[in-house]
């Protein structure tokens, strides 16, 4: 290769270093491919080439060379410009540019005048004219987005490159990444790891700690801990206090590792999966030698061609370069192609990955090739007609040069290479049920797999647009210049360089799926943590449950009371009283004594309790599959208000079936379909001469066979017309497929409905057999023979604005391989498309609004279909103002839609009416329903379209029949917000359907108002949702509102939402587990969320709440008993329970009937699901409130002041008497208490209180340092502690009964009846 020379920095302003047809610029064939064909074919070739428009140019041609020659030493592409070229070269060059104005100037510089914006001045691009501003844009943009230059290592330009970078950092530099494909990067970009980890092994410490500590109740027995290091504070052993709050410690920490090493786990599963990749191995050293001087004689080549005059030669010249440079058919190819597995972790940015029909996409990727199938079909969306194809066909071939480079890959896909086309699915991503069309670029796809290496792919930086995408693609002269980071177009060799834009349409993001049949090429562009879908969705959080806040609260309650008693007895003696102590050592040491108010068993038994909870959710038949991720919040299942759900996959199970057609007289649903069959079957029976094929104006056999009155012939022509209208009538393209060793027929299409209505038409009897750019064939099920075979002239596809898809064909009226001519067969227009827009295209009628209505409120997604035939005359005169329009450069949409209209869209033949049912999950219908009836408010957020939306909510019973649903779409202004939001508050009766443009208005200027009004509707539905929308949404209901909010979902796309709800729930995916790996519930339908919800959760809630006040109960009443002793014995800080007695209460003689409440359930689950209302009252946090807590309080000071006055009274105000008494009451009393909270008995229950009272006598004998053993065996001890049991215990046994008898609780309600 020819050494690069640098540019010289001194270099005037008025020197061009950008030829207007170097390859570096973006032609307007590569912005447009099809577009800029017709434009060239037409414009370029046409009558602009006169003699007063060429004049010009040659003189500005002369002041160009002038240019370069000061340059110095300017490599060309293309063969127009040679190395080391004198001024008789120049010359040459000119006169040749006499002859060959519309190659020379293809890119649009043909209808420039002879003015500056011809002349480069230091980067900037030549501005063209021809294709206006947004051309200019686009090809700014190619320059811009490329890696500054000065990492380039050529000393000699860094002045220049410095220049240029200081240029570009307008353009934000670091917006840019560039990638070589099939290459190790220079720059180091994270791993592909998915992670839904919440800690490392380094934050897990201190985060957890942290976490604990923040709660007030840890950090309180931490400083009670620390207190006992102070030898005045000192009150009993040292580990009496430690002990229990590491315990805690230890087993909140030990849950949380637990949780967070199943997630690790679970995701290791997910980056484990194998792709293939494409491995590049380097060609051998000689050969490299070799093919070195080919590229120099190639130039020199060049240089002698282009001395000739004669522009077949030239043209005869480019093919032989193109081929040199594309395939390197001559000389030694890149690299070597293996074919390699690696695990998605494993992956890098510049890796080509082979993905095929139904993988998941690891990263987000650039396809760079399309590989069909063998056998399969190819279909082009973007369908030309024939006559443009037959009009491109006729161009002269110098059109071929003035394409340049990309004239030989236009070639190659033409002479029947695949066309690039992918669908994707994009559901995980976006909610999107629609497969979304992929394309190859035109550069990538037809070149050699060995050079791929030679690809340099630039993009943005990592984005969390999933729906924008900007870059370049570019081949470069060898695999060295693809990794170094000089700016294409910079340095000698940049005009060699071909390069075409990147959008979108050439993307696959993480977690979509490939849907069709062919083998995709794709290099990974972004990885881990900067792909889409990672940087849509928030950071893992802890999350607590409303619960621990609760009894946080109600802690501090307790603390106060701690203090202000510790305070108090202490005045009661008097501050200056204090004999050996100072008075504040003494409030200390009443506070430690004290310290059983704030009990530390409490969270050991809740987190112990919650272990519990999640076994029984894992352990039930009735939800196989539940995983509990996070077990920190099941009781926060029993409070959810707000349920936030997702519609693809979750609701619905994205499948389409056809589930009626109307044809104007007649309705065929479910077994009245055999009737359609029956029709098609005669009607498509197949002809006497048996190379004959049916038309839509064939009559012999409408309804040969059947014994048909005349009504029953017009509804045989008329079904029949309908379906051979809905096979015809699509973008679907037919596919084979091994399935069990057995071929069968698939199909592909970038929407399900299409796909479901011709599944449909093949149910009844005509199948679509074969599908290309230019015809389609049907044949009878029943004979198998083609019985239907059409020419394709035109084909308007589906766009959201449009509402509505139509397809001109021609028809053969006998079988044959060649296509008919115009006067040989019929010409139709068919149209299917919603009925909103449909209604004014169609011929007068009176039964379409009505029907369409009808199908509606059976939440179908209806369409309506119509025809219209064509003379020869009316399609050349459409097809000709067509073919006008599609050459307008502004407003060519509007221009092309007017046509269609005008030409077409008229008095349409209407044919019918098909409904298509998105078919719901399992039970979706009750399950809403039951959750409704429990006090939930549902809203629906769906990256989905507005209309299937809405189908959904009226087919899900999520809008109740006759519930006027507002809609909101397409807001863009504020002041039509507040008018929206004044009719809402006026009318909250209603259903809210809001789309994400409108719902994003409300979020940024309306936000409080908004969701002050939203909260108050009973369903809201929000379609066309970001990710982030989703998450924003679950967030501002939870910060205005104050109640937990649950999020379902079971994509990518939900993600973001599940984790910033309360509680997330995952469904199990099709595509992707997402979804459940990053929820804190995962289950595997929808309908399971009800048991979750209103059984489990419900259950969950209850007995914390009742553990909880338990537990605090048994705190305090031994807090009352120190302190009735303290009075006692003069208001000194002594214990009454010492060591072993204080630390035996709280475990082994109270825990196991405590904790046993647990199983406690208050009815059983089909009385629960009966009466969903049960769920809805504990929603207002009865169950453990200011109010409960004190009824506690008291009941606690009564039994505490009972049991230890009465035994201080009854036997000795100090001594071993009195405690062996006391205590033993204490005990005693604690279990029969559990007794009479028990609403529904268990085994394990008995078990715990028979099995605790017999281990307390059992350990008797072993408490002789604490109690009067010889006393506890007389008669005196036996009746002392009956008496003080029943007087302690009777009281708050009768007050329940006569309250429960007074005001029963719900759920004795239910039971009784």
């Amino acid at each position: 290769m020819p050494p690069s020379t640098p540019y010289r920095p001194t270099e005037p302003p008025d020197s061009p270093v950008h030829d207007s047809d170097s390859d570096a610029d973006l032609d307007l064939q590569e912005l447009d491919p099809t577009t800029s064909s017709h434009a060239q074919s037409s414009k370029l070739l046409g009558s602009k080439s006169s003699e007063e428009q060429r004049g010009p140019r040659i003189a500005l041609r002369n002041l160009r060379m002038g240019g370069l020659r000061r340059t110095g030493k300017r490599t060309r592409g293309y063969g127009e410009l040679g190395h080391n070229r004198d001024g008789d070269e120049d010359a040459m060059g000119l006169l040749d540019d006499g002859d060959d104005q519309p190659q020379r100037y293809s890119d649009g510089s043909g209808t420039a005048d002879d003015d500056a914006p011809l002349l480069k001045e230091h980067g900037s691009r030549p501005r063209r004219s021809f294709a206006g501003d947004r051309i200019q844009n686009l090809a700014n943009l190619g320059a811009s987005l490329r890696l500054p230059s000065f990492m380039s290592s050529t000393s000699a330009s860094r002045q220049e490159d410095e220049d240029d970078a200081a240029e570009q950092e307008e353009n934000d530099p670091s917006a840019s990444r560039a990638v070589a494909v099939g290459s190790t990067q220079l720059t180091r970009f994270p791993p592909n790891i998915v992670s839904n980890a919440k800690y490392t092994a380094f934050s897990f410490l201190p985060v957890t700690l942290y976490n604990e500590f923040s709660f007030f109740f840890n950090m309180y027995f931490l400083l009670v801990a620390l207190s006992q290091a102070i030898p005045a504070l000192r009150i009993g052993y040292l580990s009496t206090y430690i002990a229990p709050l590491a315990f805690v410690l230890m087993i909140t920490m030990g849950k949380e590792a637990y949780d967070d090493i199943e997630r690790r786990r679970r995701d290791n599963e997910a980056n484990a999966e194998a792709y293939a990749c494409l491995y590049f191995d380097e060609p051998d050293q000689p050969s490299h030698q070799v093919s070195r001087p080919r590229r120099k004689l190639k130039s020199s080549h060049r240089k002698t061609q282009r001395r000739s005059l004669n522009p077949r030669d030239r043209l005869s010249d480019i093919q032989e370069e193109e081929e040199q440079a594309q395939g390197q058919g001559l000389g030694q190819p890149s690299s070597y192609v293996q074919e390699i597995s690696k695990k998605s972790r494993d992956l890098r940015v510049g890796d080509v990955l082979k993905l095929g029909k139904g993988q998941r996409v690891p990263a987000d990727v650039v396809i760079l090739k399309c590989l069909a199938p063998e056998g399969s079909t190819n279909q082009t969306q973007g369908l030309e007609s024939i006559e443009e194809e037959s009009l491109l066909a006729d161009a002269p071939s110098d059109s071929k040069s003035a394409k340049g480079k990309e004239a030989e890959p236009t070639k190659a896909a033409s002479e029947g290479g695949s066309s690039g086309e992918a669908f994707i699915r994009t559901d995980q991503l976006d909610g999107e049920t629609d497969w979304k069309l992929r394309l190859a670029s035109a550069l990538t796809q037809n070149l050699p797999l060995e050079e791929f290496v030679r690809l340099r792919v630039t993009g943005g930086k990592p984005d969390k647009k999933v729906n924008e995408f900007i870059g370049t693609v570019e081949l470069m002269p060898s695999k060295q210049h693809a990794l170094s980071h000089n700016g294409a177009g910079e340095g000698d060799e940049g005009d060699r360089n071909q390069s075409a834009p990147l959008s979108i349409d050439n993307t696959a993001w993480a977690n979509t799926v490939i849907a069709s049949q062919a083998i995709t090429l794709a290099v990974i562009v972004y990885t881990g943590p900067q792909t889409r879908s990672a940087l849509s969705t928030a950071p893992s959080r802890s999350k607590t449950g409303l619960l621990e806040y609760e009894i946080n609260s109600l802690t501090k309650i307790l603390c106060a009371l701690t203090l202000a008693l510790s305070i108090i007895l202490v005045a009661l003696e008097g501050f200056s009283n204090t004999e050996g102590n100072i008075w504040y050592v003494k409030i200390m040491r009443f506070l430690v004594l004290f310290s059983t108010i704030v009990p530390i068993s409490l969270r050991v038994n809740l987190d112990m309790g919650k272990s519990v909870y999640s076994w029984f959710i894992q352990r039930d038949p009735g939800i196989p599959g539940a995983v509990v991720r996070t077990s920190t919040i099941p009781e926060d299942l029993g409070r959810i208000e707000y349920l936030l759900s997702d519609k693809t996959g979750t609701l619905t199970q994205n499948e389409m079936e056809m589930k009626k057609i109307h044809v104007g007289t007649v309705s065929y649903a479910n077994d009245a379909m055999d009737e359609v069959t029956a029709y098609v079957k005669h009607g498509f029976a197949h002809p006497p001469s048996d190379s004959s094929l049916v038309t839509p104006s064939s009559t012999y056999n409408t309804t040969s066979g059947v014994t048909a009155t005349r009504t029953r012939r017009e509804i045989g022509s008329r079904v029949r017309d309908v379906v051979l209208a809905l096979a015809l009538c699509h973008n679907v393209t037919p596919t084979a497929e091994e399935v069990d060793g057995q071929t069968v027929t698939a199909y592909q299409a970038s929407s399900p409905d299409e796909i479901a209505i011709v599944r449909w038409t093949e149910s009844v009897g005509l199948r679509l057999v074969n599908r290309d750019r230019r015809s389609m064939a049907l044949e009878s099920t029943e004979t198998g023979k083609v019985v239907v075979q059409v020419r394709i002239l035109e084909v308007f596809p589906f766009t959201s604005e449009g509402k509505r898809m139509g397809i001109i064909v021609q028809f053969y009226e006998h079988a044959q391989t060649t296509p008919p001519t115009f006067d040989a067969g019929e010409i139709w227009f068919y149209q299917k498309g919603a009925d909103t827009v449909m209604s004014t295209i169609v011929a007068a009628n009176d039964w379409l609004d009505e029907e369409t209505a009808n199908m509606a409120r059976e939440g179908l997604r209806t369409l309506v279909v119509g025809r219209k035939k064509l003379s020869l005359e009316q399609y050349r005169e459409f097809s000709t103002s067509h073919q006008e329009a599609s050459m307008a450069i502004n407003g060519r949409d509007a221009g092309l839609q007017q046509v269609v209209a005008h030409y077409l869209e008229r008095d349409l033949e209407l044919l019918g009416v098909t409904g298509v049912e998105d078919k719901l999950q399992r039970d979706v219908k009750p399950s809403l329903e039951l959750l409704r009836n429990a006090g939930i408010k549902i809203w629906m957020l769906t990256g989905d379209k507005v209309e299937t939306a809405r189908c959904v909510a009226v087919s899900s019973k999520l809008v109740a029949r006759g519930q006027y649903i507002y809609t909101v779409a397409k807001l863009k202004r504020k002041d039509n917000a507040q008018d929206h939001l004044d009719f809402m508050r006026s009318k909250t009766d209603s259903c809210l359907l809001i789309d994400g443009e409108s719902l994003a208005l409300f979020l940024t200027h309306f936000r409080t108002e908004f969701i002050s009004v939203a909260v108050l509707l009973p369903t809201v539905v929000a379609c066309r949702c970001s990710p982030t929308q989703k998450a924003e949404v679950a967030k501002l209901i939870r910060e205005y509102t104050k109640k937990r909010v649950c999020c379902i979902g079971d994509g990518g796309n939900d993600v973001s939402m599940i984790q910033a709800a309360d509680v997330g729930v995952g469904i199990v995916g099709k595509e992707g587990r997402q979804a459940s790996l990053a929820a804190d519930f995962s289950i595997e339908q929808f309908c399971h969320l009800t048991k979750l919800l209103v059984w489990h959760g419900r259950n969950s809630y209850k007995r914390s709440a009742k553990l909880a006040q338990f537990v605090i109960h048994r705190g305090l009443i031994v807090a009352v008993c120190q302190t009735m002793y303290s009075i006692a014995i003069k208001f000194e800080p002594e214990g009454l329970y010492l060591d072993w007695l204080l630390v035996g209460y709280a475990t082994v003689y109270t825990a196991a009937p405590v904790l046993s409440l647990v199983l406690d359930k208050d009815v059983d689950e089909n009385l629960a699901n009966l009466y969903p209302e049960l769920y809805k009252e504990l929603t207002s946090g009865r169950s453990l409130s200011y109010r409960t807590f004190f009824v506690w309080v008291f009941v606690s000071i009564y039994q505490g002041g009972m049991i230890q006055g009465l035994s201080q009274i009854l036997t000795e105000v100090d001594g071993p008497r009195m405690v062996a008494v006391s205590y033993t009451v204490l005990v005693l009393n604690e279990l029969l208490m559990v007794a009479i909270e028990i609403t529904t008995w268990h085994p394990v229950m008995i078990i715990s209180i028979v099995g605790t009272f017999l281990m307390y006598i059992g350990s008797i004998p072993f408490l002789g340092g604490y109690f009067d053993l010889d006393f506890m065996l007389t008669w005196g001890f036996a009746w002392r502690v009956l008496a003080i049991g029943a007087i302690s215990l009777i009281p708050p046994y009768a007050g329940k009964l006569i309250r429960r008898t007074m005001k029963p609780p719900s759920y004795r309600k239910v039971q009784g009846i």
